[in-house]
């Protein structure tokens, strides 16, 4: 789908499709859509009054165009209640008007920038956020069927409109971030999506290497046995297929000593090991490599979008699976840190090669680090998949990503990292277990984990499992792999410099 900008009058405006807005309680339409209401003799304005056109976010009303609106079909959609009105709400209307022009089969769909006008919007930004909401909005992975249904109509073009050219000008930005980063978000929920025959870790570190060559990234994959990374390999060792950990580095500011490591579980499926996982829905656990899909994503970006500051990317890729050469519950293993584990439960791995990658990530230079990990299912329990858990040891730091992920439509709510949970994982024959006995307060227990391995860095654990695959389609998220956070890092990031 070409993304384009015109200047000028949006009634004159040739197009299969032309969206406007409405907010809810209106009673007489201004701006763009008001003046779409006057060239259509009031019609806007007369269903408003009639209820026939509520405003709610994400609802459409169709009309066929009259003398006056040179565009063949319109659509208004709702913002929502104005004083609710945010970027996230452009990206829901937005998606909800673009999955219209590809119901109805528009080739050439264009729209007001929503926000922009009335809204109060930054212009920039809400060209962005229609532009997201767009692209995310038509995501569908393509599947491998050989019998495949008729294919979805494909827009040809998306056009955003307005009679101001500061503002047009002013979009140009935005359009241009709003297109690349959508695309990176669909990129890392195709990684998701992939089932785990063909996302293998070797199949995935290939994939991450070419990415970073085609982005001048440096990048190297090191084999986790041979470098001592001793809790990765007792994850992988159960499994034929061989565990690799990828770095890849972008240097924004080589001078600067300060890194952000951005680390990315990657378990490509996880069976649970010897505690072996129920079977319904262990399907799903293809997704356990979503934090790694992400981190990969956010790196795809950081050539194009050229932050002044360094970024180093993390992914420990392995499957968990059970077999006569895997770790078993009691057994006692080593790290790449040195200190050793006592595994209680081989379903609790994440944390484990998370364990392995955050020292490498310190061993790099890493001054800060950001963990991203589809970590525990009592985060889906504790805040289903609304929004993401996170636990840190700096509260300045955790507050930041808190703020950018709230702003991007990524929620983020902080979970406690109180003392106890560390007592609750002394062993009495190795330097820490991998879950308490009772398996109470599972994403803090698992957030105490991984702060022993942490130190003194400052660092946020973005614990995803609820987050990163959704059941059911929601506004511009589709049923299965979402993104997230791919947005709220690239923002923080692009924050930093």
């Amino acid at each position: 789908m070409r993304i384009k900008i015109e200047c000028g009058s949006i009634v004159d405006f040739k197009c299969d499709l032309l969206v406007i807005n409405e907010f809810v309680g209106v009673k007489q339409p201004g701006g763009a859509t008001g003046a779409v209401d006057r060239a259509l003799g009031g019609l806007i304005g007369r269903l408003t009054r009639d209820g026939e056109i509520s405003g709610k976010l994400g609802e459409v009303t169709m009309l066929h165009s009259q003398p006056g609106v040179k565009a063949s079909k319109i659509a208004i959609v709702g913002l929502g209640k104005i004083e609710d009105f945010d970027l996230d709400a452009v990206r829901t209307a937005s998606a909800a008007a673009i999955k219209k022009g590809r119901e109805i089969k528009a080739k050439t769909v264009a729209t007001i920038v929503h926000g922009a006008g009335i809204g109060g919007l930054d212009a920039e930004e809400a060209a962005k956020a229609v532009v997201e909401g767009s692209i995310l909005g038509v995501y569908k992975f393509p599947g491998y069927a050989k019998e495949k249904e008729l294919p979805d109509h494909k827009i040809e073009a998306l056009v955003l409109i307005d009679h101001d050219r500061n503002k047009t000008n002013a979009y140009k930005k935005g359009v241009e971030l709003g297109r690349i980063i959508a695309e990176a978000e669909n990129h890392a929920r195709d990684l998701v999506n992939t089932p785990a025959n063909k996302m293998t870790p070797s199949n995935f570190a290939k994939l991450a290497e070419h990415i970073a060559r085609i982005n001048k990234l440096k990048c190297v994959i090191i084999d986790p046995k041979k470098a001592g990374m001793e809790a990765l390999w007792a994850v992988a060792k159960g499994s034929d297929e061989q565990p690799k950990l990828v770095a890849i580095e972008y240097l924004g500011n080589p001078r600067s000593k300060e890194k952000l490591a951005l680390v990315g579980k990657g378990i490509t499926f996880d069976s649970g090991g010897i505690s072996l996982k129920p079977s319904k829905k262990m399907g799903e656990m293809k997704t356990d490599m979503a934090g790694a899909a992400a981190v990969l994503g956010t790196m795809s970006l950081l050539s194009d979008l050229k932050p002044k500051c360094n970024v180093l990317g993390v992914l420990p890729l392995t499957e968990n699976m059970p077999s006569g050469h895997a770790t078993r519950p009691g057994d006692v293993v080593g790290s790449l840190s040195g200190y050793t584990i006592e595994v209680l439960n081989t379903d609790a791995e994440g944390r484990m090669i998370l364990a392995d990658a955050i020292t490498y990530a310190k061993q790099r230079g890493a001054t800060r680090i950001i963990d991203v990990a589809t970590l525990t299912g009592g985060c889906v329990v504790a805040l289903g998949d609304a929004a993401t858990g996170v636990i840190g040891n700096d509260q300045e730091f955790i507050d930041q990503i808190i703020r950018v992920g709230n702003r991007c439509g990524q929620k983020m709510w902080q979970l406690p990292l109180f003392d106890e949970y560390k007592e609750a994982l002394k062993s009495q024959i190795a330097d820490i277990k991998n879950t308490s006995e009772t398996g109470k307060a599972s994403p803090s227990s698992g957030g105490a984990f991984l702060a022993k391995f942490v130190g003194e860095t400052p660092w946020a654990h973005l614990d995803i499992a609820g987050t990163a695959h959704i059941d059911k389609a929601k506004g511009y998220l589709p049923e299965g792999a979402t993104g997230v956070p791919v947005r709220t890092l690239i923002e923080y990031i692009t924050r930093q410099g």
